[in-house]
């Protein structure tokens, strides 16, 4: 089954092909959540009330749309939502995106700074001492060399755990990336 197939047969009430479309979007919407929510149970929670609220809209899909763009707004709008009381940086960004029509192109809408506070979180899943390595490595520009004798270990593992770092970012990325593209 395709997407529009998916999308099509959701709208008539089909509970396979939704659940489909929740198995591959459930991991975008759950990363894009985390963006702004910290916690797991938290997000876990949004992206469930997301895909509740698509079931209770699917009689308005419409497989000419982006369903990616419907349910980053939908997303947007529960964080929002859920958010509202605790105003932060964060979600002044979400207020600003209320403000869009029904195009928008999230390219433009999720700048530097929440791709930089996503790596972060990221790398705050790490054991202490790769993040360590990590940070040595990128925020204060030391070798590996300098790293292993700073920290009283061998260069290997320095450079591994350097490596695994950057496979771990590059895969997360790469989700992230699926998702607003």
């Amino acid at each position: 089954m395709n997407e529009i197939e998916a999308i099509r047969k959701t709208k008539e009430g089909d509970r396979d092909a939704f659940e489909y479309l929740y198995r591959s979007y459930c991991s975008k919407v759950y990363q894009f959540t985390r963006l702004y929510i910290h916690s797991v149970n938290d997000a876990e929670e949004i992206v469930q009330e997301v895909f509740l609220k698509v079931w209770e809209a699917h009689h308005l899909l419409d497989e000419t749309k982006s369903f990616s763009g419907f349910l980053f707004i939908i997303t947007r709008n529960i964080i929002f939502n859920l958010s509202r009381k605790s105003f932060n940086e964060s979600f002044y960004k979400l207020t600003m995106l209320e403000t869009l029509e029904d195009s928008y192109n999230i390219e433009e809408e999720l700048e530097a700074s929440d791709l930089h506070k996503y790596i972060n979180n990221l790398l705050e899943t790490l054991p202490e001492r790769q993040q360590e390595i990590f940070k040595l490595s990128r925020n204060h520009q030391l070798t590996y060399k300098e790293i292993a004798a700073q920290l009283n270990i061998s260069e290997k593992i320095v450079e591994h755990n350097i490596s695994n770092t950057l496979k771990f970012l590059k895969k997360n990325l790469q989700l992230y990336t699926l998702f607003i593209v």
